[in-house]
């Protein structure tokens, strides 16, 4: 193009609200992924569980404050962590994240460990979730095998028929009876009552929702929704090699929590108050670590009222039954008029060629799906004439 048609082209259209929104998504999906690259190369044997999630949710501090930073309209543009970053080892399902003061704040991570890395980031409110399953020390001459072979590849496969599942028009039930159907094909159970919920500007835990093997009073109250163009989801997937998929409660105790946007109650606490005030301001809707408030002491005296009366609900660190594992992934996505679009990157540590498993699944129709494009290619103009004719 010559320098003449350059200055006479007309000037490109403004991009649309949604478009910008997509772009935040993907720019703090581009902060996470460098986030979960660094913390794999530092889950090693040895490695210090407290120092991964400390390091962490500091990479997405980084990340964020680098960017975004020309004021709108005179406001700055809110960004930070949108999940603290949890790392939850063998059995332990998710959300472990230990304060210095925990006595399970110095577990160390050994050969074999099954281990969860969950975090996210947000710009503008707009929030980009992963999680992926890593082994400590395995490799392509080494890969891992047995049961957390099993529940790993039963994990990613799910993730992959889910994605492909969350359409324009398709329901919530058609994702959770395909999971639990992969599962099955390796001998895994989904973990119980887990949840994936839709995503809006500020809120990661709308009202669309899915439910993995749910329980039966579950089933009955559970709320069929269908996917609409616009759309967007953070889809959680674990997957137990336990018999039923059961987690329960343990000495673990609870450090991240979020303030329930849908709740209003005057708390009776000055330091409750004090507490949820600087809760507010620290973490605005999203889920925060107890660690990034000033007094841990005064800190839980406070959200003791708050989770009373469901101001704040935590997020409880449960487990499965002794040796058994559970791996997970979480990822982001949205369903834009050319279809299905993956915010968030795809696993950074998981290949075919590191996870040895005897089990496959056999299902044809499952098989098709998990290798499908996640969007169609468009057919050309031409093309789609010629098959009218």
């Amino acid at each position: 193009m010559s320098d003449s048609e350059k200055t006479t082209s007309a000037p490109a259209a403004p991009r649309s609200t949604a478009e910008a929104d997509i772009t935040k998504y993907k720019d703090a999906a581009d902060i996470v992924n460098v986030a979960v690259k660094r913390l794999i190369d530092l889950s090693v044997e040895g490695a210090s569980v407290l120092d991964l999630c400390v390091e962490g949710d500091k990479l997405i501090e980084e990340g964020t404050s680098a960017v975004y930073n020309k004021s709108i309209k005179g406001v700055k543009v809110p960004k930070g962590l949108a999940f603290p970053t949890s790392v939850s080892v063998n059995n332990c399902v998710a959300h472990f994240s230990p304060l210095a003061s925990d006595p399970l704040s110095a577990q160390k991570l050994a050969k074999g460990d099954v281990v969860k890395l969950h975090l996210g980031a947000h710009i503008d409110g707009f929030a980009a979730i992963t999680a992926e399953t890593i082994v400590v020390g395995a490799t392509p001459e080494s890969p891992v095998t047995g049961r957390r072979a099993d529940a790993l590849r039963a994990a990613w496969t799910a993730a992959e028929v889910a994605m492909r599942l969350v359409r324009v028009g398709n329901k919530n039930w058609q994702v959770t009876e395909a999971v639990g159907k992969v599962a099955a094909a390796w001998d895994c159970k989904p973990v119980e009552g887990m949840l994936s919920c839709q995503q809006t500007q500020n809120v990661i835990d709308g009202k669309k929702r899915i439910i993995l093997n749910p329980a039966e009073g579950q089933k009955k109250d559970f709320e069929t929704v269908t996917f609409a163009e616009g759309d967007v989801y953070g889809i959680d997937i674990l997957v137990s090699s336990g018999e039923d998929g059961k987690a329960r409660l343990e000495e673990s105790r609870t450090t991240i929590y979020q303030r329930d946007h849908t709740v209003s109650y005057q708390l009776k606490m000055k330091t409750a108050r004090a507490v949820f005030s600087e809760v507010q301001k620290k973490a605005g809707p999203f889920p925060f670590n107890v660690r990034v408030l000033e007094d841990e002491k005064r800190a839980r005296m406070g959200l003791q009222e708050a989770v009373q009366h469901n101001l704040v609900k935590p997020y409880e660190v449960v487990y499965t039954p002794p040796n058994t594992f559970v791996a997970a992934f979480h990822f982001t996505i949205a369903l834009l008029s050319g279809g299905p679009s993956l915010l968030t990157h795809p696993p950074v540590w998981y290949k075919p060629e590191l996870v040895r498993t005897e089990k496959e699944l056999e299902d044809e129709e499952l098989k098709e799906l998990a290798t499908r494009k996640l969007r169609e290619p468009k057919k050309s103009k031409k093309k789609t004439e010629a098959e009218g004719k």
